[in-house]
């Protein structure tokens, strides 16, 4: 089943290279970039299964939330992601 996922993270280490982790975040076929470190994955893997890719590109004091979203959000975002995330939210139910 597929779901939307909301993972945001606080990465510690000033000027470590954390290239690994967008590129595995981007791995997932359907993702926006929502804000700095804010991303929305729209997949049918779990909460888990993600955790399991991102584990090997953060440190022990990095910390990361992964996070269904449901369709019950507000916030001030650009347009396009707001389309983006109705669509996919609007996916979910159909």
């Amino acid at each position: 089943m597929k779901r939307v996922y909301n993972v945001s993270y606080d990465l510690k280490k000033a000027g470590k290279d954390y290239k690994g982790l967008h590129e595995e975040l981007k791995k997932t076929l359907n993702w926006n970039h929502l804000l700095g470190s804010t991303w929305l994955l729209s997949t049918t893997e779990s909460a888990t299964q993600i955790w399991e890719r991102l584990k090997p590109h953060i440190d022990g004091d990095d910390r990361i939330l992964i996070i269904q979203v449901i369709n019950n959000a507000n916030g001030w975002l650009d347009n396009s992601d707001c389309i983006w995330l109705n669509n996919q939210l609007a996916q979910l139910v159909s």
